[in-house]
């Protein structure tokens, strides 16, 4: 019997030895895998450099914090961003943010875009009066700041270097209620009301060309 039960014992030991010696762990779970690696989802969309394309609205991304890019990629996944049926970019995002698998992996493509080199794009949107949405910019300072760099412990990311029409097309969006509605987007349901207080086309477009002369 206890000729047996040593037995036992070097072939579980033996069996520790393989699994630590393969690399594998014992409980089976995968790797995370680099955050250069997982970006290879996003590539399609916002490009190899970050940089995005107006032709499928596909934002600049490079150099945006990592808390930012973590918490919109947790909002597309579970449904708080993204959800809406006339949020034709933002329902392209859901399937895309559900390729990390886990929340290590958000952290990991999160991080290697804050890495990579922001560039501040030039404004392609005309029409909008900068002196004019100087004044308008005033409600957007308390989050964003006067050089539009944001504000982390207000959840408020930079404006300043993004794409004048994404920046068009998001303050529409929230103005019509397209994002920023559900109850679990609390820092989205912040931006509504603000959003709001810019009374058409016109003002919107001014406020975005006052964002386009701040300096990245």
């Amino acid at each position: 019997m206890s000729r047996m039960k040593s037995s036992n014992t070097f072939a579980l030991a033996g069996s520790v030895l393989v699994l630590a010696l393969s690399g594998c762990r014992p409980d089976g779970a995968k790797k995370t895998l680099p955050g250069n690696e997982l970006f290879a989802a996003c590539v399609s969309c916002h490009g190899t450099d970050g940089y995005g394309q107006e032709k499928i609205a596909a934002p600049a991304i490079a150099g945006l914090p990592a808390w930012y890019v973590e918490a919109q990629l947790v909002k597309f996944r579970s449904g708080i961003r993204g959800a809406h049926p006339d949020d034709l970019e933002g329902l392209r995002m859901r399937p895309m943010s559900r390729q990390m698998q886990d929340d290590g992996e958000i952290k990991a493509v999160s991080a290697y875009v804050e890495s990579m080199p922001a560039k501040k794009q030039a404004a392609t949107v005309t029409g909008g009066d900068a002196a004019a949405g100087a004044a308008a910019y005033g409600v957007c300072l308390a989050c964003h700041g006067p050089d539009g760099k944001g504000n982390p412990a207000l959840k408020a990311p930079p404006i300043a270097g993004q794409y004048d029409w994404y920046l068009i097309s998001q303050l529409h969006k929230f103005k019509a209620g397209i994002r920023g509605t559900n109850p679990k987007d609390i820092t989205g349901g912040q931006m509504r009301p603000m959003s709001m207080t810019l009374a058409d086309d016109q003002a919107i477009k001014n406020v975005v060309a006052h964002i386009s002369t701040l300096a990245k």
